[in-house]
């Protein structure tokens, strides 16, 4: 890797397409939040640096979720990534470029490199035995198929593997296997599949990924698969399928895997030709461009094996690194949806500053492969230390006495030239932190500086100076270097904080806080007022927002346990009297608007026309139905139900609505019913 003393670089830099079927939650935001401080420095550094990505489109789950949802599949994937984007932008997370794995760039690339593979001898074809769903007319992968394990017993396990004994088998060894889809008795089929030649490239793969383009963990583990030897790719999937078709193989699909890195030369295909950039300089066989991919760690298998060599077969050059990551825990544990630790961005950022997560994972990631741990309790004790205890109180001790003593303006001349040479001579060891992803290692020696920074201002006490007559340019003095220090630091920390960051540059009255900017020392220089740049975390705003993690899965079980199977099905509850029925108001309804609620993976919002009064209703029917084949209908509601408030809002009543296993049903009046009209 290039050091930081290199001329101005051309770097490309892409983070993992994020599955365009869920939302984004904490563990996905380890590696977007790490690859954007590194973006950002590598840009404060004054290097040419482009930071792609796109969501990842393809595949059968995204075709049956929109069949389920009502909508196509282009329509789904639209959708999923407005709400991805605005996760990502929460988090300060600036791609310059987000695009999607359905798009005519990755169409056009993915043919071009796989006809170059064929047309060079690395595609082979043969015919292989699938469980096929009859009902559905799909061939099932094997995490569509359940049944019970054939080692323990144990029902409803997934078709490769069981949870609850750890054995893995086929899904022809199931124990009456039905699809997970439709129920239905999985029959088996033969079809011709697509297949890259993987082992053509085991000698050159071999010398890649020990030349130091992955880390020596991933190395070693990379060896365990060579030692096994290595397999043929399947690389097709027969229609129906969200995707595209292989060239000259009608009914034949490129596997969702293929064409999804070839999603990072869409993204930046489209960017190129957006704003004038020379593809081929970047991506060429003997280009002098640096490319750079941040992956989990489970995904290293199709990134450090499969897509270099695709690339190679390809005539194309190979990635500079691939920089991979552990997962994240929290308290120690795996992310748990029933202890509210599963917690999705947009809930997080419902109640915490998003920078507050960019630091704490700033100040615990390392260049290696380990899993990182949010523990809530020293999330809020490393944040409220450092950056409140520590820096802005850099500032917010300072600032004052500028205003009052200096008008606003700094010393003319620096009282501790040696101290802030130390400060801006820091900065190199700093940034060669920055460049190797050593960001924790970063954290502490800035740090160390705002520790000194506050030691230098508590030792010469200004404040009690201040109370002295004919010693205020020696107050002066020693807040305008207080200010100083606090803007090395923001410089060092502004990849991290950038929100943060501009709020400082504005009080700092600055045009930049790029890298360079730290050899500038603030001279009769003219600040802005002070506002608080960061207030402390309070654990009551925690304890919330794993409250409300648990409050969307308590949700979301209920509805789950209400729609598996027929209400005859379900034992009957207590009898109640008819005087207490009788209480119920059941009126007629007709759905004025429908809408998504976003961050609820089940819920519509309803905005229903009692006659002449509305009411909004949060519904669990989102599987069922899409909002615009709602409204204008009618239903019936309980009128009369208390009020509820949810974490999306009031729900004012509630729709009436069965379920058969197969799907949930609203009530429908008949047509000639009215708004209004009480249900008797």
């Amino acid at each position: 890797m290039p050091t930081t003393a290199n001329a101005k670089r051309k770097i490309l830099v892409t983070s993992a397409l994020p599955y365009a079927n869920g939302s984004i939650h904490l563990g996905h935001l380890l590696e977007y939040i790490q690859t954007d401080i590194w973006v950002r420095f590598q840009k404060s550094r004054g290097n040419e640096c482009h930071y792609v990505c796109a969501d990842d489109a393809h595949g059968t789950a995204i075709m049956l979720r929109a069949e389920q949802e009502g909508v196509t599949s282009e329509q789904l994937i639209e959708r999923v990534s407005k709400e991805h984007q605005a996760d990502f932008a929460r988090f300060g997370v600036a791609f310059d470029n987000y695009h999607s794995t359905h798009s005519e760039e990755n169409r056009i690339h993915s043919e071009r490199i796989y006809t170059a593979l064929r047309d060079a001898g690395h595609i082979s074809t043969r015919d292989i035995e699938q469980m096929y769903d009859p009902v559905k007319g799909l061939f099932l992968a094997d995490r569509f198929i359940k049944g019970t394990c054939p080692k323990c017993k144990t029902p409803d396990q997934y078709g490769d593997n069981c949870e609850a004994c750890g054995a893995t088998y086929t899904p022809a060894e199931l124990i009456d296997p039905v699809s997970a889809i439709s129920g239905a008795t999985p029959e088996v089929r033969s079809s011709t599949h697509y297949f890259f030649k993987l082992p053509d490239f085991e000698e050159f793969l071999k010398r890649w990924t020990r030349a130091g383009h992955v880390q020596p963990q991933i190395a070693n583990k990379l060896q365990e698969w060579f030692e096994a030897g290595l397999n043929e790719w399947d690389i097709s999937r027969d229609a129906p399928y969200f995707g595209f078709e292989i060239p000259d193989a009608p009914g034949k699909y490129f596997y969702v895997w293929l064409d999804a890195p070839i999603g990072y030369l869409a993204s930046f295909q489209n960017l190129c030709e957006r704003e004038g950039i020379d593809f081929d300089s970047y991506w060429k066989k003997d280009s002098d461009a640096e490319v750079y991919h941040f992956i989990g760690k489970d995904i290293v298998y199709f990134h450090a094996l499969f897509w270099p060599a695709m690339l190679e077969g390809a005539g194309m050059r190979t990635p500079t690194a691939i920089n991979c990551h552990g997962f994240v825990t929290v308290n120690g544990a795996k992310m748990s949806k029933s202890r509210g630790t599963f917690i999705k961005a947009e809930t997080y950022a419902e109640y915490l500053n998003p920078e507050y997560l960019r630091y704490y994972f700033a100040a615990k990631l390392t260049s290696r492969v380990d899993d990182l741990d949010l523990n809530l309790e020293d999330f809020a004790y490393r944040v409220n230390s450092d950056l409140v205890g520590k820096v802005v109180n850099i500032a917010s001790r300072c600032a004052g006495f500028v205003k009052k003593l200096g008008a606003g303006k700094l010393s003319a001349t620096s009282v501790e030239p040696e101290l802030l040479a130390r400060f801006i001579a820091a900065g190199d060891e700093i940034a060669e932190d920055f460049e190797v992803r050593e960001f924790g290692r970063a954290m502490r020696k800035i740090m160390e500086l705002a520790d000194e920074a506050n030691t230098y201002i508590a030792d010469k006490e200004p404040w009690a100076l201040a109370k002295q007559e004919g010693r205020e340019q020696e107050v002066l003095d020693i807040c305008s270097v207080g200010i100083n220090l606090f803007r090395q630091l923001m410089v060092y920390l502004a990849p991290v904080v950038p929100a943060m960051a501009d709020e400082a540059r504005v009080f700092l009255n600055l045009d930049s806080l790029d890298w360079h900017t730290r050899h500038d020392v603030l001279e009769d220089h003219a600040i802005n007022k002070f506002k608080p740049l960061m207030t402390r975390i309070e654990r009551d705003k925690i304890d919330a927002m794993v409250e409300a993690s648990k409050e969307d899965i308590a949700v979301e079980k209920k509805l789950k346990e209400a729609a598996k199977g027929p209400l005859v099905d379900t034992p009957l509850a207590d009898e109640i009297a008819f005087d207490d029925f009788a209480k119920v108001d059941l009126r007629i309804v007709r759905i004025a608007k429908a809408e998504y609620v976003e961050g609820a993976d089940k819920l519509l919002k309803l905005t229903l026309d009692l006659g002449g009064e509305t009411r909004t209703v949060f519904s669990g029917i989102r599987s069922a139905y899409a909002p615009e084949a709602l409204e204008g209908h009618l239903t019936v509601m309980v009128a009369n139900l208390a009020p509820r408030k949810m974490r999306f809002g009031v729900s004012e009543g509630m729709v009436l609505a069965a379920g058969d296993g197969k799907g949930i049903y609203l009530l429908e009046p008949h047509s000639g019913a009215e708004p209004g009209q009480r249900v008797t």
